[in-house]
């Protein structure tokens, strides 16, 4: 048992990197065209906001046996700042006040969790406290996506929800929903559990949308190049007019 509880906990490790690492050709694009265009920059505070209290609860003096959901976390939480750093740069003054809002939020959270637990809590009851915080936080993170989903089934379009970051949504949470049965850890099992089902949806929503990809932009360059072309030709038409004058 404890050997399985080890290897879904190092296969969990190995997939939520590989999470926190997708949104990285996301990024690359952002950079490259120096815009957010229509990306949402919710996951990436709030994914910030469940490493900081996942790794926090995974900590020895917090529970028991859960070092493996200490590192990842701890790693995810270095990623997740640089890209909120990254969007904040790169977004609009509404969607930027929006997100550093949500940034700011989430710090003061954490803080908020860490100190209680310490200086407050004991024993079970520390556990159970940063438990439940990093179990709601958990699930709202998972959640996050939602409106990427909602914008998808809109457009019919899956050009802005990331393959890759779906897929590794759908292994993640299901490598820590097992981990979290075989720990009998109630605190890993049900948001990753939620983690896990709304992967499947992603990716079900994937398979449906994604022949459409892009569709949408083709069609905006096409109008582009038609008003190009007739501006032309009008320019054309007004030179010959202004030669019939002269």
């Amino acid at each position: 048992m404890n050997i399985a509880h080890t290897v879904f906990g190092v296969f969990g490790n190995a997939t939520a990197l590989f999470l926190f690492l997708a949104p990285s050709i996301t990024f690359k694009r952002i950079i490259k065209n120096k815009s957010t265009e229509q990306f949402s920059g919710i996951p990436y505070p709030m994914t910030l906001l469940n490493c900081l209290l996942s790794a926090w609860y995974g900590l020895p003096f917090v529970s028991k046996d859960n070092t493996l959901v200490s590192t990842i976390n701890g790693t995810g939480a270095a990623i997740e700042i640089i890209y909120v750093l990254i969007f904040l740069f790169y977004a609009p003054k509404k969607e930027k006040a929006k997100i550093f809002g949500i940034f700011s939020a989430v710090l003061a959270v954490f803080a908020t969790v860490a100190l209680v637990s310490l200086f407050v809590l004991h024993g079970n009851g520390r556990k159970l406290f940063c438990g439940i915080a990093a179990t709601v936080f958990s699930i709202i993170m998972y959640a996050s996506p939602l409106s990427i989903m909602r914008l998808v089934i809109k457009t019919k379009s899956v050009e802005y929800m990331p393959f890759f970051l779906s897929l590794f949504v759908f292994l993640c949470g299901t490598s820590w929903f097992i981990y979290g049965l075989i720990g009998r850890d109630p605190f890993v099992a049900i948001p990753n559990g939620f983690g896990c089902a709304l992967g499947t949806l992603q990716l079900i929503l994937y398979v449906i949308y994604c022949g459409n990809k892009g569709e949408k932009s083709a069609e905006k360059d096409d109008k582009s190049l038609e008003m190009k072309g007739e501006e032309k030709k009008q320019n054309v038409v007004n030179g010959k007019q202004q030669e019939q004058q002269v």
